[in-house]
């Protein structure tokens, strides 16, 4: 957004059609307590760590892997979700995971894998 000229109110911008331009994502303020990443880098470091072909990897990179991981798992647990929604159940099942590896072509590299889960359930 920007300030309409002399009037000091924010205006929409024009994107090239004419229309109004989605507004643009605001960076983190700076808030006590609050935390980047939902998962501890200190365990996600312990993890790229533990592969033998890693020698070096640097805070940012870290970083980057915990977030990347972070927005993996909420994407597949938002489709698997939606499968248990359809199933009108609030109870994630291994079969909803299944679904969604499924039906989403990016979780293709999923398929055939048997990894324990156990149901959780939403509130």
């Amino acid at each position: 957004m920007a300030a309409a000229a002399g009037s000091g109110t924010p205006r929409e911008e024009e994107g090239p059609s004419g229309e109004a331009a989605a507004p643009q994502p605001q960076a983190p303020t700076s808030v006590p307590g609050a935390r980047l990443s939902r998962l501890p880098l200190a365990r996600v470091k312990a993890l790229v760590k533990a592969d033998p072909d890693v020698t070096l990897a640097g805070q940012e990179a870290i970083f980057i892997l915990a977030r990347a991981a972070e927005l993996f798992v909420e994407t597949i647990a938002k489709d698997a979700y939606c499968c248990a929604q359809q199933g009108k159940r609030k109870t994630l099942q291994r079969r909803d995971l299944d679904n969604a590896i499924e039906a989403v072509d990016e979780f293709a590299f999923l398929e055939d894998l048997s990894i324990p889960f156990p149901d959780i359930t939403v509130s």
